[in-house]
């Protein structure tokens, strides 16, 4: 396979990958775009490059700068902005599973706590509500509690270990 065929077939793979993880595929493919380019490229590099409008790129380039993943580099001289992505892939996800908690896991665990804390009328239904909604609550809490504590300890071997038992 050619450089501009794996080029492509990457950036297209990592386009529908990034829903899994949260993201509209126009957005994963400029992150991937920025992920694997050598040098910062500014937003006409990146419109010509994914034949995607200015509105789509500039929209998806904030969202991907407040996922704290992409990031505005100057170059001396020149006026068009320019961007470069993460290129830690530790460090990208970890910036991937901090910013999941905080979109998704954080606000579902604030609604599973208030649901399993409604009154009890002492039916059945009522009883199973709050049950399975508190097991879920803990769940979740537990799980935000790990990926939390895996997510600030770096690259150490509590992340290497749970890298090698996944493998």
């Amino acid at each position: 396979m050619k450089y501009d065929d794996a080029k492509s077939k990457f950036i297209s793979t990592w386009g529908s990958l990034g829903t899994l993880w949260g993201i509209n595929k126009a957005m994963a493919q400029i992150h991937a775009l920025l992920l694997i380019s050598p040098e910062p490229l500014s937003m006409e590099d990146i419109m010509e490059e994914l034949h995607i409008s200015r509105g789509n790129t500039s929209m998806n380039l904030r969202q991907l700068m407040d996922w704290g993943i992409v990031f505005k580099e100057n170059k001396i001289g020149e006026r068009k902005e320019f961007f470069t992505s993460e290129k830690d892939v530790q460090e990208l996800a970890r910036q991937i599973a901090k910013e999941r908690s905080r979109r998704e896991l954080q606000p579902t665990i604030k609604i599973l706590n208030d649901v399993s804390n409604i009154k009890d009328d002492g039916t059945d239904k009522t009883k199973e509500l709050i049950k399975q909604t508190k097991a879920l609550h803990e769940m979740a809490e537990t799980l935000d509690i790990m990926m939390n504590k895996v997510v600030g300890q770096g690259n150490n071997w509590i992340t290497k270990a749970l890298v090698k038992l996944v493998k």
